[in-house]
């Protein structure tokens, strides 16, 4: 697959493209049933495809001015009879109107694009259901990963892969040669059984999302509740002030730095015990536990999130003087100085504090922006391995430490004022160090030459306790085998 195209499919899916078997397909005559919006997009991706098109409609004539003028628009039974290939755009709860053309559909290759409204909502898939009404035709299940929007505008606005399966090779062949003419990539999935899978991609609701998402709303609850806690409850109980109206803005923006931090923690811990797990075992092919394979799966979305929330974070700090409270506050603070007399409150400790926070704030979001554009499809595409290694990976770290001296100066020295302890709570940013300190420190540990040399050699194969052979020259010059421990 070439640099441009999209990521490969999954293992055990083979794509077709550049199968010799192959050949180009433009100029044949194609047939399409139906008169829907997926039929019209399709129609026009193949008339623009150099392909001849016969639409088939039981009302040609008020349907005709909908496709275009290179297309035509006749009965059903007519367009059967003009192509071998044709797309059955049509719903499943519509293929037994289809049964009176029995008889001139024989022999001819039917490309079902449906799919349901639900996963798994019939026992057969709609393909395999589709077969079993024309025996004496061959089914091939494609083209309904695709979008109108996509078949409309072209390849290059949406998913280029085209999943295809049947039952019959040479079948699969002439759709994948049509896909290909169109400047999709045919996948092969296999055999017809592979069609209720397909069917159901397209109704699947960000699946990789689920988990991640689940995460973050849960880190940022428990956050909010600490921070409200520290923040509202605390002055409310103590004080007996009213300080709820810092929840929109204040107790947000102080727990979102917290998620966003955790979260891009959590992108690389799972590296972390992956290499202790590796250490430990002294082999790279023991599995590690499921938890640990699907943390590592999910590492992408994680750090998208924790972007996410850094994101929001900016915003709203920005937006902070925009407060009426925080107008209030800043003249009940001119009018306490006035009556104290005070004429200079300048702190210079606060405001190098200040400056430097806000400063290395901005270059952890610049990194962390350059992490999430190379996580596009597109642009991650566009780089070689080691390229998108060196940014994920360096640069990805690299944002951390910067992120943990954004939060070290914001506490600066407050985690030893004891006023900062609410109901004997510590701040919010000492319990957000954990994980970040923890990763950084086994960074370190791993990036010793004895252990970075003892992974690395696991990570090229070497296992401990396999025997390997050896050559050892003699006292005569003859050389003589022998065996030892690869962990010696």
């Amino acid at each position: 697959m070439s640099g441009g195209d999209m990521a490969k499919p999954l293992l055990g899916h083979r794509s077709m493209e550049g199968d010799p078997s192959i050949k180009p397909a433009a100029g044949r005559t194609i047939g399409v049933l139906g008169s829907g919006d997926f039929a019209r997009s399709l129609a026009i991706r193949l008339v623009c495809s150099g392909f001849k098109v016969v639409v088939g409609s039981r009302n040609p004539k008020r349907k005709a001015s909908l496709f275009p003028s290179a297309a035509e628009v006749t009965f059903q039974a007519e367009a059967v009879k003009k192509t071998d290939v044709i797309f059955v755009a049509v719903f499943r709860e519509h293929y037994s109107t289809l049964c009176d053309l029995a008889d001139v559909l024989v022999g001819k290759i039917l490309v079902d694009v449906s799919n349901n409204t639900e996963i798994n909502h019939h026992k057969e898939s709609n393909a395999e259901y589709l077969a079993s009404l024309f025996p004496a035709c061959t089914v091939v299940k494609g083209f309904n990963v695709v979008s109108a929007w996509t078949l409309q505008s072209g390849a290059r606005d949406g998913n280029k892969q085209v999943l295809i399966c049947s039952n019959n090779q040479e079948a699969k062949r002439t759709v994948a040669e049509i896909a290909q003419v169109m400047g999709f990539t045919p996948v092969d999935m296999g055999c017809m059984r592979s069609a209720c899978e397909i069917e159901n991609i397209p109704l699947r609701l960000l699946p990789a999302w689920k988990i991640p998402t689940f995460l973050a709303l849960g880190l940022f609850l428990c956050f909010f509740t600490y921070n409200l806690i520290r923040q509202v409850i605390h002055p409310y109980i103590r004080e007996q002030k009213n300080k709820l109206y810092k929840i929109p803005i204040e107790v947000v923006n102080t727990t979102l730095p917290c998620v966003a931090y955790v979260m891009l923690s959590l992108v690389y811990l799972p590296g972390v015990l992956a290499a202790c797990s590796q250490l430990y075992y002294g082999t790279k092919y023991r599995r590690f536990p499921d938890w640990l394979d699907q943390w590592l799966q999910h590492r992408k979305q994680i750090g998208l999130l924790s972007f996410f929330c850094a994101a929001l974070h900016a915003v709203y700090s920005l937006c902070l003087p925009m407060r009426r409270s925080h107008r209030y506050q800043l003249i009940e603070m001119a009018v306490k100085q006035a009556v104290e007399k005070k004429m200079n409150i300048w702190v210079e400790e606060e405001v190098w504090r200040m400056e430097i926070y806000i400063s290395v704030g901005i270059i952890a979001l610049g990194l962390l922006s350059l992490l999430a554009i190379t996580s596009l499809p597109s642009i991650a595409n566009s780089l070689n391995w080691r390229e998108f290694s060196f940014i994920q990976s360096t640069l990805g770290f690299i944002a951390l430490v910067i992120s943990t001296l954004h939060t070290l100066t914001y506490g600066w020295s407050r985690a030893f004022d004891e006023n900062q302890y609410k109901f004997y709570l510590p701040p919010t940013y000492t319990l957000t160090l954990l994980v970040p300190c923890t990763v950084i420190l086994a960074k370190v540990i791993f990036s010793l030459p004895c252990i970075q040399q003892r992974l690395l050699r696991i990570r090229r194969g070497w296992e401990k306790g396999r025997y390997v052979k050896f050559v050892l020259p003699s006292a005569t010059g003859e050389y003589s085998s022998g065996e030892t421990s690869s962990n010696v």
